[in-house]
């Protein structure tokens, strides 16, 4: 992989007036919440005051921000708009008519961009499964066949198909595919080169969620929001499109199966969260940009954490009130070196070499049920094969990684008495599975399960490609 830069310039806590205590508090209290944090970066008047990430995730890696793609979405429509390609007035069926159901209702006729950009559509529930469900072939098609519960801008209800529908009808207008056209117009002027995208069967990018990229690009996007469109002496995004689009369009309401966050009931923009304080691009798990104006702050975050509740209220209680309050630079090294030893330990357990150990995947893993499982000791750990097309490094107190079918995996084990027990961390990604083996049978669990599919070998592909053709 090659060598990480930087994209943004860097300067101590003090310089940028932030406490340094306050961002140990932060710690703290993360630790303390049991959020499962993978990175964390703090930027203030444009420059990195802090930044960390829990070994083995570390600065070059790209992560999974599952629903923060939203949010770059937005700044695609933005540019089609801007080149006059699209209007906020836009109709769905106007832009593509070879999506239609024969049985189109008389208010899917009228979505429009804006409809879409507010997920005012007038679904009650999130649309995707029943949308997939509804038309295997075409999302669109299914999106648009309803039911629709509420008049279309009256009501907003988190749904992810508006943000695909978004992203076809950006492709339709310019020509272009929706991660070609964010190369060309954002990213690679922006110096961002390690970008991933996942996508459906058909190869189209989902839009709503897939996108890849390290801390530091999702902390340059915040500055680039920050900042007006601006990113040094260029101009990328129009100002007036961001203005729109990172501000409150229509309350929303609490979601369900989530637990209460206050920050999530300030309004909805165009694909944006209002907050307590700014605005937050958000992605399951604990993926955020968070941008503050009034503070000239922005922070990203990378996370893996089943229910969400304490962030970003956390950054409120301990990052804010350190604002323009700078300590020594003693207290500035004590927080440098606190961030430079963030990590998951690796696997507890000794290296005793049992030979050659072989099980059978149980029921409810992370593999087909019966999956082969052999485990051989090698200098340093174990290599493990799962099933035909698996076969990676585990290694003994320390990480060893591999890229057994494109996308990367790290992974440490050892034996707990009878018990082999390994993590095998998708590390571009908030996801790893704990595997355990013992009498003969195995186990491959999630750690948090992710929202596309549960298969391991899938997610172990470059591009992931789910769900079924979506043209």
């Amino acid at each position: 992989m090659a060598a990480h830069r930087n994209l943004l310039p860097r300067t101590t806590p003090a310089a940028a007036g932030v406490s340094s205590r306050a961002i140990v508090k932060l710690l703290d209290e993360l630790a303390a919440e049991g959020v499962e944090c993978h990175s964390l970066m703090i930027v203030r008047r444009g420059q990195v005051v802090a930044e960390g990430w829990w070994a083995p995730y570390s600065a070059d890696r790209p992560h999974l921000v599952y629903s923060l793609t939203k949010s770059f979405s937005s700044v695609a429509v933005g540019l089609a708009v801007a080149d006059g390609l699209l209007s906020l007035d836009d109709r769905v069926v106007d832009v593509l008519p070879d999506h239609l159901p024969a049985d189109l209702p008389d208010q899917a006729r009228r979505l429009t961009v804006q409809h879409l950009l507010t997920m005012t559509a007038g679904h009650a529930t999130d649309s995707l499964a029943g949308a997939w469900e509804l038309e295997p072939g075409d999302l669109i098609k299914g999106f648009l066949r309803g039911p629709f519960e509420y008049a279309e801008g009256t009501r907003h209800t988190y749904d992810n198909s508006t943000t695909f529908v978004l992203a076809r009808m950006v492709e339709r207008v310019t020509g272009r595919g929706l991660p070609e056209l964010l190369d060309e117009r954002l990213f690679h002027p922006m110096g961002i080169h390690t970008v991933e995208w996942d996508r459906v069967a058909s190869g189209a990018a989902f839009g709503f969620h897939g996108l890849h990229l390290t801390t530091e690009a999702v902390a340059a996007f915040g500055e680039l929001l920050l900042r007006g469109g601006r990113w040094g002496d260029r101009r990328l995004v129009p100002r007036e499109w961001l203005e729109l689009a990172t501000r409150r369009h229509i309350e929303t309401l609490p979601l369900p199966n989530w637990r209460p966050n206050p920050d999530f009931l300030w309004g909805y923009g165009y694909q944006f969260w209002m907050s307590r304080h700014g605005f937050h691009g958000h992605g399951a798990y604990g993926q955020y940009c968070v941008v503050v104006p009034s503070h000239d702050v922005v922070i990203a975050m990378t996370a893996s954490n089943e229910q969400e509740s304490a962030l970003p209220g956390l950054l409120w209680d301990c990052v804010l009130p350190g604002l323009d309050h700078p300590d020594s630079a003693q207290d500035d090294e004590v927080l440098a070196e606190r961030l430079r030893q963030l990590s998951f330990k690796p696997v507890k357990g000794s290296a005793d070499r049992h030979g050659r150990v072989t099980a059978k995947i149980g029921a409810d893993s992370a593999l087909p049920d019966g999956t082969a499982v052999s485990l051989d000791p090698v200098d340093g750990g174990w290599l493990l094969r799962l099933g035909t097309s698996i076969e990676l490094p585990v290694g003994h107190g320390q990480w060893r990684e591999s890229s057994p079918l494109g996308r990367p995996m790290v992974a440490a084990g050892g034996w707990q008495g009878e018990r082999f027990i390994a993590e095998l961390f998708v590390i571009t990604s908030p996801h790893r599975v704990r595997l355990v083996i013992a009498a003969g049978e195995a186990t491959a669990r999630w750690n948090t399960e992710p929202l596309t599919t549960q298969n391991l070998e899938l997610h172990l592909r470059a591009p992931l490609m789910t769900r079924p053709d979506v043209s």
